[in-house]
């Protein structure tokens, strides 16, 4: 009797704690940048709630952040630059690349007063650059310098490692000849008249993706239903930022703060006209092509002829796109 009394009571038990689990809010983290607006708007607009989906949105400075967190098991998804999960990846953390946040947002300026015209006129020059190894300095040294400009990015000038937000004074003081920056630092400098741009990354490699929704294997395995929400709910945003470009502009300069600037006819710039200006540099799309697939290959060659990692990561191993086609059924 007891038995058969105990049975029920241990089910009620486990289909409670199975509720309990399910409640749990998924937990994302996402580098602050512009490109990542996509999950603003996801959580600002509610896309995510529409889904039935808890969320905790944290927002984090940068890639090496993100990874700690990851690591530690305080993150289960992370929307994060595609460099750095490959290299985390050939290092044991070996999250996986579920879908596509943008494409572009890098580009190369001269300061106005450097007399620099092309890439060619870098040589002998500085060049502010962010720290040695990192995503984009993988994209820098492989792609723009080595590949497309033909510098050796050790001997024919000098990068000077410096964050993205002190470039532009960096130029304004001639502290640097150029800069290796992305948005919305690029609008600023363009719309002040401060910088020329020498090269938009995206012209040059159109539509090459950026950052990307990464998952952990056990997020992956204990939750692909909220996985699949959570790229429903990601797709439904960049529908937003491409079909309501004034509103999406609006929501992105103020969660970014972005302060006005002043062009050099006196006119000010604000911040949605600084969103609408990276907008030449910068869009969002959730789908892994083949094309893409392909750069993230490129990308990782880069790494590894630069000495940036010495393991081959198998790309199919890396990505998985089959959450992705279900968030579009």
């Amino acid at each position: 009797m007891i038995k058969k009394l105990l049975l029920p009571l241990a089910l009620a038990c486990s289909t409670l704690l199975g509720s309990a689990q399910a409640a749990e809010p998924l937990r994302i983290g996402y580098v602050f940048a512009m490109a990542n607006a996509p999950v603003l708007i996801a959580e600002r607009l509610g896309y995510f709630k529409d889904e039935g989906l808890a969320v905790e949105v944290k927002p984090l400075g940068d890639g090496p952040v993100i990874q700690q967190a990851l690591a530690a098991h305080e993150l289960d998804v992370a929307y994060v630059g595609t460099p750095p999960v490959y290299q985390w990846y050939a290092r044991g953390l070996k999250s996986v690349i579920l879908a596509k946040v943008n494409y572009g947002q890098a580009a190369v300026l001269a300061g106005a007063q450097s007399g620099i015209q092309d890439l060619a006129g870098l040589k002998g020059h500085k060049l502010a650059g962010v720290k040695k190894g990192s995503g984009m300095d993988v994209l820098l040294r492989g792609y723009v310098l080595k590949e497309h400009a033909g510098l050796d990015p050790d001997r024919d000038l000098t990068i000077v490692d410096l964050p993205p937000g002190n470039m532009n004074a960096a130029l304004d003081r001639g502290i640097v000849d150029a800069a290796f920056s992305w948005e919305p630092f690029v609008s600023q400098a363009l719309l002040r008249g401060s910088a020329r741009l020498l090269l938009d990354v995206n012209q040059a490699l159109p539509h090459y993706p950026w950052y990307v929704v990464i998952g952990l294997p056990e997020t992956l395995r204990d939750r692909p239903d909220d996985v699949v929400k959570l790229l429903r709910a990601h797709r439904r945003a960049i529908d937003f930022l491409n079909e309501h470009p004034a509103e999406a502009n609006r929501i992105i300069a103020d969660a970014f703060k972005l302060e006005p600037v002043q062009r050099a006819d006196g006119s000010t710039a604000d911040g949605v006209a600084i969103v609408a200006e990276a907008r030449h540099r910068l869009g969002w799309s959730a789908d892994l092509a083949p094309a893409d697939l392909q750069f993230i290959q490129r990308l990782m060659d880069y790494s590894r002829a630069l000495k940036f990692m010495d393991t081959q990561v198998p790309l199919a191993e890396l990505v998985d796109t089959s959450y992705l086609q279900r968030a579009s059924h």
